[in-house]
């Protein structure tokens, strides 16, 4: 579709990546509990304008090594494959530990997800993995490839993360009562991880 290799498991990995838990989820429940829904909102349009930036970043220097080496790219994707099987076996592997102290001061809340998101030092590492593996160096259609990816992520990226601050409270009760489902929650995330960076770096 429009020189993305697997729209439909692109979409899937987005969902997953979001699911997982990082500074840009404790940043919307945090701003949730302190704000409400308006805030979580806010909060939401601050990740997403966050990870635009990112992913437009990482765009840039994708698109140059697609038009400079072809196969130098096929390189960066078995990389990438390579990069999210690990993050899925750290995950399956890690240790029970606390969550990530996030501080939001009332009234900044899409400001300071944006800066949260933005500062992430993984988020750059993790987009230059992630685009890579879907693109189709065949039939990708520059520009208009990397657009459709990065509105998909924003759409996705919205209907998850307000519906997750609608959800905050319930969500977070949950996850505070019942740690052995969080922890099974991110190991089958884990898996699902591994199995996606064996399934690309291989097709």
């Amino acid at each position: 579709m429009l020189g993305i290799a697997d729209y439909g498991a692109f979409c899937a990995a987005i969902v997953l990546f979001l699911a997982l838990p990082g500074p840009g989820t404790f940043t919307l429940l945090t701003s949730t509990s302190k704000g409400g829904f308006r805030a979580g909102a806010a909060a939401t349009l601050g990740v997403i304008v966050g990870d635009q930036v990112l992913l437009w970043l990482a765009v840039a220097g994708v698109a140059a090594l697609l038009a400079a080496n072809p196969l130098l790219f096929a390189g960066v994707q078995y990389l990438g494959a390579a990069y999210l099987a690990w993050v899925g076996l750290k995950l399956v592997f890690a240790k029970p530990g606390g969550a990530l102290p996030i501080r939001i001061e009332p009234q900044r809340y899409a400001r300071q997800a944006f800066l949260i998101t933005l500062l992430n030092p993984k988020a750059i590492v993790f987009y230059m993995a992630f685009f890579p593996l879907f693109i189709d160096p065949a039939a990708h259609r520059g520009m208009v490839t990397f657009a459709t990816m990065a509105v998909t992520i924003a759409l996705i990226t919205a209907a998850y993360c307000l519906l997750l601050c609608a959800f905050a409270g319930v969500v977070s009760a949950r996850v505070k009562e019942n740690q052995r489902l969080a922890r099974g929650l991110q190991r089958l995330a884990g898996l699902f991880l591994v199995g996606f960076g064996l399934r690309l770096g291989t097709q």
